[in-house]
């Protein structure tokens, strides 16, 4: 049916009296012929008779891409095969054209298998069924071809900070012009706000996927709609064609687009595994902050092309857009990275909130125990113990290790890492250095200052086996009169059951609550 290359196919071989996709059922292998049907998308409509389907590009302008004139139509519908040969060489035939009496020029069209209804990926999320052996697949194939896909400076310097932040602005600004008649959906500003804080420090993590060639021509529009489940493997289709800088994307991206369609189908258990296994496949090191911030680019982005289709009349668009925009905001608040001080004196329990806060989040924890043997070469086990501002516990060496801790913090914040910080934290001055480490890079900077009763801290510290903290009832009570006031943190009693104050920092860490999005779980990343 098709010529090699492109293939473009003559109106008679399509629509013609011996075309194969008006086979009699009894030609079609026993099988009836499936039923003709039109289906539209804010850029096509597509045909679909018998074994083949026909995809007409729109005549419109759209301000990122112009479809106005038959050359355009056909350039768009000549790119949209070869880029999709890629992921689905079997299902893209070729070129064909249509023309009506009055035209002075046949209009192009891509023509295609047709591939069955009931085996869509998002049907078959819809109807409940077990997905997991197709979104494995689906994620080694789409890893397998990030391995593969070219790449150069070109492609590079998409994946840079300041080229996501100008798609992100370009979202914004249409998103605006769509909503001139009146409808900006609830949260916009929020989103804008935390997309700029997010980036503005985050120039270090973006450098190094592109160091780490993380960033690809990849696919560009993976939606659950255009993933079919064959027996032989999954059919990946419709790549986004009409604009290069638009594919070319952290592979990372690329998956979270999937991530983000399959949450709107309401399976965010399948999104997250999906998720788990494209990391798996692509042996992707990125923090967990980078997948949430990529699948709210993704929701934002369709809900600018809900939008869109609200003005073309589409029914439940409107809705659609707002569902986006609150997907996007959940991401984006999970995103949000963050620097965590958890302070106290030695039997406050402030070592054990951060640990348990620390898993609670999914975050990295830094402990001054911990980092103040590493510095002096001792096992963190061993002990060290000396009178108040002696040995290890001079001003020199606290000065020392902490200002190492603050330097070990801001590579991770920089590379998109959440920090929770445990030490002490009794002196103004290296509270202030914490906060210009946040300021530094724009991360959320949330001090919380463990207390007890002070016979709850005795019986803890008298009954404490030796261990990371040299700390004794003696060296406590010196540092509880030397103690500067911390008016600005978040008091949590510790006294009661770990929960209680795990419930305590939680609140005042994540105001809008744990359960906006999944928690993706990295291993300890070492700064560079």
């Amino acid at each position: 049916m098709a010529d090699p290359g492109l293939g473009r196919t003559s109106v008679g071989s399509v629509w013609g009296a011996d075309a194969s996709v008006l086979r009699s059922s009894a030609d079609h292998d026993g099988e009836p012929l499936p039923r003709a049907e039109v289906r539209e998308t804010h850029t096509a409509i597509v045909f679909f008779a018998g074994d083949r389907a026909f995809k007409l590009k729109k005549p419109l302008d759209l301000g990122f891409l112009d479809y106005t004139t038959v050359a355009a139509r056909r350039a768009a519908c000549e790119r949209e095969v070869a880029l999709n040969r890629r992921f689905a060489p079997d299902v893209y035939l070729g070129l064909g054209e249509i023309r009506s009496p009055d035209a002075e020029e046949a209009e192009p069209l891509v023509v295609m298998r047709r591939m069955p209804a009931n085996r869509r990926l998002s049907r078959l999320v819809r109807e409940g069924a077990s997905v997991d052996d197709v979104l494995r697949a689906v994620a080694r194939h789409l890893a397998a071809w990030h391995a593969e896909a070219p790449r150069g400076r070109d492609v590079d310097e998409q994946g840079t900070r300041d080229a996501l932040s100008s798609r992100w602005e370009a979202s914004f600004a249409q998103v605006r012009t769509l909503a001139d008649d009146g409808f900006v959906p609830e949260g916009v500003a929020e989103v804008e706000r935390l997309v700029r804080c997010y980036l503005a420090g985050r120039e270090r993590l973006f450098d190094s996927r592109i160091a780490q060639g993380r960033v690809v021509d990849g696919h560009g529009d993976l939606l659950a709609e255009d993933i079919f489940c064959l027996d032989d493997g999954p059919r990946v289709l419709d790549c986004l064609e009409f604009d290069d800088n638009l594919r070319y994307v952290d592979g990372l991206d690329d998956a979270a687009f999937l991530a983000m369609d399959l949450e709107q189908f309401g399976a965010p258990e399948a999104a997250a595994y999906f998720l788990a296994q494209y990391s798996e496949h692509s042996g992707d090191p990125a923090p967990p902050s980078l997948w949430h911030h990529y699948v709210a680019y993704r929701a934002f982005v369709r809900a600018k092309v809900s939008l869109i289709q609200a003005r073309q009349g589409a029914p439940g668009a409107e809705a659609a857009a707002r569902r986006l925009v609150s997907t996007a905001l959940r991401h984006l608040r999970t995103s949000a990275v963050g620097l965590t001080l958890v302070g106290g004196l030695p039997g406050s329990g402030k070592s054990t909130l951060s640990g348990a806060l620390a898993d609670r989040l999914g975050v990295t924890l830094l402990s001054s125990d911990r980092l103040r043997k590493e510095l002096a070469g001792i096992p963190a086990e061993q002990s060290a113990a000396a009178d108040y501002g002696e040995g290890l516990y001079t001003p020199e060496w606290t000065s020392r290790t902490y200002a190492t801790l603050l330097d070990h913090a801001s590579a991770l914040l920089s590379s998109g890492e959440s920090v929770v910080l445990d030490a002490t934290w009794s002196d103004t001055a290296q509270r202030e250095a914490a906060l210009h480490v946040a300021e530094r890079t724009s991360a959320d900077l949330v001090a919380l200052h463990c207390h007890v009763p002070g016979e709850v801290s005795a019986a803890r510290l008298n009954a404490r086996v030796p261990g990371t903290s040299d700390a004794d009832l003696e060296i406590a009570t010196t540092m509880a009169a030397r103690e500067q006031p911390w008016p600005e943190a978040v008091a949590v009693d510790t006294s009661g059951p770990l929960e209680s104050a795990v419930a305590q920092a939680l609140a005042a860490v994540r105001p809008w609550g744990t359960g906006q999005a999944p928690v993706f779980r990295r291993p300890y990343m070492e700064p560079d």
